[in-house]
């Protein structure tokens, strides 16, 4: 993910900020649920370069998906952005993915990037057909709104909450500044209406763009898109940091978090998944599941450790 890159973060302060004042308001909506479920995944499965190390040697091209979903419980489906899957595709990543495991299909671009956000589209009804039908694995959609979205479409994004499904869960991803600028009582209020609609939104913790890591939550589900820098030292600190804020916040009410890892080409992206999910496992009300290494025995072979 190239949004908010850096070339150089010796100078960012990497620091989570202070939770927005609605934050807490509007998880006190929920019950603190006994289990958190903690979803990990990464941006995609089709990396060859995983064959031998995240996937077992040998692997083809056809089964990464099934390798994938024993690795980890969910995926930022980024395939959607770019096409509509039928309902054959759907009915096969059901059926090449374990039970517990959630989809989270990105809104297409066609909708997302329209000046009405799709709603004039047939394709909107499409889209929302097709990841329905992913039934108890689909875990959230997520809305990317361009660049250029920013406060002055607000009406827009208001038409667009009260017409998307509420038996489809989703949350919202903003990244104009002017979202940011400041305590907007205009901001506040689509926030308040996402709230209202129980729709989340998402947090981006990236190094160029710390306005985007706004700490407001209106729902129950936290989806989080993690980018690193290639596993420098900062990338562990900063997973550290998270921890603690997301056990505080489902002490408030927060059910379930998707955390996505994004590494440089991704290559490196399931180490910091994995680095996530060790450190979760020392907290017994967090349910999560991450990948662990591939190695073979003096036999040949292989098996997860």
């Amino acid at each position: 993910m190239e949004f908010g890159k850096l070339p150089d973060i010796s100078k960012v302060d990497f620091s989570l900020p202070e939770d927005a004042p609605g934050t807490a308001k509007s998880l006190r909506k929920y019950n603190k649920s006994e289990k958190f479920h903690f979803y990990i995944g990464c941006t995609g499965w089709s990396m060859k370069e995983w064959v031998g190390n995240i996937y077992p040697a040998g692997t083809k091209a056809q089964d990464y998906l099934r390798a994938y979903g024993v690795q980890f419980n969910t995926i930022e489906l980024n395939t959607t952005h770019y096409r509509i899957p039928d309902l054959a595709t759907i009915d096969k990543w059901k059926a090449e993915t374990p039970a517990d495991f959630r989809f989270c299909p990105k809104v297409p671009q066609i909708l997302s990037h329209s000046r009405d956000l799709g709603l004039s589209n047939p394709a909107f009804g499409l889209f929302c057909e097709s990841v329905a039908a992913l039934g108890e694995k689909l875990g959230a959609c997520f809305l990317q709104v361009p660049p250029h979205f920013g406060l002055n479409s607000r009406n827009v994004l208001e038409k667009f909450i009260q017409h998307w499904p509420k038996s489809i869960p989703l949350n919202v991803e903003l990244r104009h500044e002017s979202w940011f600028n400041g305590e907007s009582s205009e901001a506040e209020a689509v926030f308040e209406q996402l709230a209202a609609a129980e729709m989340g939104t998402v947090l981006t913790d990236v190094a160029g763009r710390r306005d985007v890591l706004h700490m407001r939550l209106t729902s129950p589900v936290a989806m989080i898109r993690f980018v690193g820098n290639g596993l420098h030292p900062t990338d562990y600190s900063r997973i550290d940091a998270w921890i603690p804020r997301l056990r505080q916040w489902h002490e408030q009410g927060l059910q379930e978090v998707y955390f996505f890892t994004h590494e440089p080409d991704n290559l490196l992206a399931p180490e910091l998944a994995k680095y996530l999910d060790t450190a979760l496992k020392a907290f017994p009300e967090i349910e999560s599941r991450g990948p662990k290494n591939i190695t073979s025995d003096s036999s040949g072979q292989m098996s997860l450790f």
